[in-house]
């Protein structure tokens, strides 16, 4: 199976075995790559139809928002949880990282890095919210609610007591080295602990 680079760069560090929640899991890609590797995946999506696609792939995925339910998972039941795409559609990103960190014993974070170059020369030469590659839909139309870059990451992290212990960065689809990353990437992952 043919991974998106961030959830790749996650299924590659997930020890084979592990138990795993996958905050938003949209239509099971990594869950199923995860089964591959004899880890017991379970996913939590918003989107019905989603939900609907994953049961019917054999995934065992409840619907839900992340946003109210993960308060209802006991802590550290699950080795890793993940959140992928999904941070910046939370209502309170800070409460979803606390609830995130509460859940695993680890936890893996992607985002859009809206720090890119692009998406500031959109704003900078276009005076309009931009339309990339790495955010393909007009401002209207996106549910991306909070805008994050690299650096504000971090000093959330920070903020809530997590170790980073991991990070990628991509550019399209090759991954790229951490210098400049906040100007440079187009997505952001990370491993917290």
């Amino acid at each position: 199976m043919n991974l998106r680079p961030d959830l790749a760069a996650i299924a590659a560090q997930v020890a084979p075995g592990s138990r795993v929640l996958d905050i938003g899991c949209g239509d099971g890609a990594l869950m199923l790559a995860l089964r591959d590797k004899d880890c017991d995946v379970r996913g939590i999506e918003i989107d019905g139809a989603c939900v609907e696609r994953c049961v019917a792939r054999g995934l065992s995925v409840v619907q839900g928002d992340a946003d109210r339910d993960l308060g209802d998972y006991p802590d550290a039941s699950f080795d890793y949880a993940v959140l992928s795409q999904t941070l910046q559609t939370a209502a309170r990103p800070d409460r979803m990282l606390e609830q995130l960190l509460r859940v695993g014993t680890r936890a893996f974070v992607s985002f859009p890095n809206f720090a890119h170059w692009r998406t500031r020369a959109a704003l900078m030469f276009g005076g309009r919210m931009p339309v990339t590659r790495a955010l393909p839909v007009t401002w209207y139309e996106t549910a991306n609610i909070h805008h994050l870059t690299v650096a504000d990451f971090r000093d959330l992290a920070r903020a809530k007591g997590a170790r980073i212990e991991g990070e990628w960065f991509f550019s399209g689809e090759r991954p790229i080295g951490g210098a400049g990353a906040n100007l440079r990437a187009e997505f952001a992952v990370f491993e917290l602990a």
